[in-house]
């Protein structure tokens, strides 16, 4: 099956570092986040406009969709994750064991509701024009599994240098997750994943290594298990087993992707000053 069906389409221009798309299937458009310049911009394919959602958001960056279709991101600014409900934005998790998390990344909601993400430093290191220079408090970058019922917050992939993108295979038996670490931080760019069961991860494998010049920051599974992501400048499609199915050149460095369209079949890619749309022939593994 081709899994490419059309042109890449250069929908809009004028971002810093473009990140964290999401489809919002009740309004029909996607959210981003234009990280540097602290704000979240919205297009809408129907009107082909793009408008300025919020200002001064303290530099989010990743985000999903929840069970009830509110928008779960990512805050580094806040060092949490939270929900924004129509508008109103609430904290969901920012500590862990007493300290301050990092800076959260990336983020996905399982069936049963609880909520996954990664927490890298780049929100808080030396320079930074993603977030507020701070201390790593807990001293590490783990994967996180967090219970809204019970509000426990566990570790589930401690064994990476520097976890970013994450999404799980279409049963939830797998769950993915990128080290943007690089060799220079002792780890290649690579995704990694690991076995699921009972809320907890067991020992990971290299599901796929990529070149020193490209890395795998966000990705999207689809309903095939197949595992679309960023790589450099580009766009690759890695089947379950890790082989490469086709790449798609990009004009920019990815960031991330996601489906979407009224039928779920665009996917919408953030890349570096552009938000980009492509035409595939499969969809994402969760629609609300």
């Amino acid at each position: 099956m081709e899994l490419i069906t059309g042109t890449l389409e250069k929908v809009f221009e004028g971002t810093i570092w473009a990140e964290g798309p999401v489809w919002i299937p009740q309004s029909q458009i996607v959210r981003w986040s234009d990280i540097p310049n602290n704000r979240i911009l919205e297009y809408s394919p129907e009107s082909g406009q793009t408008r300025e959602y919020a200002t001064a958001v303290e530099f989010t960056n990743g985000r999903t969709l929840d069970r009830d279709g509110s928008v779960v991101q990512c805050s580094h600014g806040r060092r949490r994750v939270e929900r924004d409900h129509d508008g109103v934005v609430s904290a969901i998790v920012d500590s862990f064991g007493g300290h301050r998390l990092n800076s959260p990344n990336d983020v996905v909601v399982a069936k049963d509701g609880t909520v996954w993400f990664t927490d890298p430093p780049y929100g808080i290191l030396p320079g930074t024009v993603e977030g507020h220079e701070g201390e790593q408090e807990y001293g590490g970058c783990y994967v996180f599994r967090f219970d809204p019922a019970t509000k426990e917050l566990t570790p589930v992939v401690t064994d990476l240098v520097h976890p970013n993108g994450l999404a799980f295979s279409p049963d939830e038996s797998v769950l993915y997750v990128a080290d943007t670490a690089g060799p220079g931080r002792g780890s290649p760019f690579r995704v990694a994943a690991y076995p699921v069961g009972n809320g907890t991860c067991g020992a990971g494998r290299t599901f796929v290594e990529l070149e020193d010049d490209k890395v795998s920051d966000g990705f999207r599974v689809d309903v095939e298990g197949r595992v679309w992501t960023s790589a450099g400048a580009s766009v690759r499609v890695y089947a379950p087993d890790g082989g490469l199915l086709t790449a798609v050149d990009i004009p920019e460095r990815v960031s991330n992707l996601c489906f979407g369209g009224p039928d779920g079949q665009d996917l919408y890619l953030t890349a570096t000053t552009s938000l980009y749309r492509l035409r595939t022939s499969t969809r994402d593994t969760v629609r609300p």
